[in-house]
């Protein structure tokens, strides 16, 4: 399989409060890490909504990299293994599905 056979990770910027009340954003978890560069495998699909920061996340298999920042909601497939590089620290509410 190639990259172009897989799901590419989803971003909608700037998504509307109707949208993030849906989807139930704001009573998600929480997580945030300083600036910093790691990898990192989704066992599951993640959705997540920037509460701050900036981030490009690249996948290791050919997909097209994003980057997201506050008030970007983004969702991860599962399966996907990446690098995550913090430009600017981030916090965000997530939730695995």
């Amino acid at each position: 399989m190639s990259g172009n056979d897989k799901p590419e990770i989803e971003v909608v910027s700037n998504p509307d409060e109707d949208f993030l009340a849906k989807k139930g954003v704001f009573g998600w978890g929480t997580w945030g890490c300083p600036a910093s560069k790691f990898p990192w495998t989704y066992g599951s699909t993640e959705s997540c909504y920037l509460l701050k920061g900036r981030v490009t996340v690249t996948p290791s298999d050919g997909r097209r990299p994003v980057t997201i920042g506050k008030g970007d909601f983004a969702t991860f497939p599962a399966g996907m293994s990446c690098t995550w590089d913090v430009a600017e620290a981030v916090e965000k509410h997530y939730m695995f599905f």
